[in-house]
């Protein structure tokens, strides 16, 4: 899916919000100038908002390449509190999750719109992308079903001090939503996450016994609905 422009309403605002999300490239760094005119001239995203959103652009633009790049990296890939991945928040590492993926990328090919060899139906530059095809009463809706799940990503950036929470909070605005605060679960270092087991003493570092003993499985289920606690306001921080 690639970024379309001359699309009515909100449709070029949510275009450059999902190319916001991707990967800071030489690509999409090339895009930014036009990138920050479009967003100026859409006027779908309030004031204050752009600003942050500026903020990011310039960031980008002006910062070092690779220590952008490596930030990126290390807020989106390396937990779940952030992931981009949309049914990471919702399912998890429950079996649920291979079904869903196959429904929305039905609902995609109905569209018509199928996804390029790799891409991920649930991550959210892709989300984006379909939903800025749609008219708008459909987009606006889309958009508020995953609006909690927006919440969630938002509080887990801003709790990281991170200037990417400006795209999350431009797009539960766009929904008709407004950020409140909940309660972000750490997520395990990544560290142990991926420790190497010890040799010859069982299948992996957690969650399984020695040779001889049961396997036992364990599925993981996240829930991003979180009760809300007070209203956030808006923040420019660092990526």
């Amino acid at each position: 899916m690639s970024l379309l422009s001359n699309l009515p309403n909100a449709s070029i605002s949510l275009r450059v919000l999902a190319r916001l999300l991707s990967y800071p490239d030489t690509a999409l760094r090339g895009h930014l100038p036009d990138m920050r005119d479009a967003l100026r001239s859409d006027r779908t995203v309030p004031m204050d908002r752009l600003a942050e959103l500026d903020a990011l652009i310039a960031t980008l633009e002006n910062g070092d390449a690779l220590e952008n790049e490596a930030a990126y990296v290390q807020m989106f890939d390396r937990g779940r509190a952030t992931s981009l991945h949309l049914f990471e928040h919702v399912h998890g590492d429950s079996r649920d999750r291979g079904p869903a993926m196959i429904d929305l990328t039905q609902t995609y090919e109905k569209a018509g719109l199928f996804l390029a060899p790799g891409e991920m139906p649930d991550y959210l530059p892709v989300v984006l992308e379909f939903v800025s095809t749609q008219p708008p009463k459909e987009a606006r809706a889309f958009l508020g079903e995953m609006a909690h799940i927006f919440n969630a990503i938002f509080n887990a950036l801003q709790q990281r001090e991170s200037a990417y929470a400006s795209v999350l909070g431009a797009l539960l605005e766009l929904s008709g939503e407004k950020a409140h605060a909940v309660k972000v679960v750490p997520d395990e270092p990544i560290d142990a996450a991926w420790e190497e087991p010890v040799v010859f003493d069982g299948c992996s570092s957690k969650g399984q016994a020695k040779p001889g003993q049961a396997q036992p499985i364990h599925f993981v289920k996240n829930d991003a609905v979180h009760s809300s606690t007070k209203a956030a306001g808006h923040q420019g921080v660092s990526l």
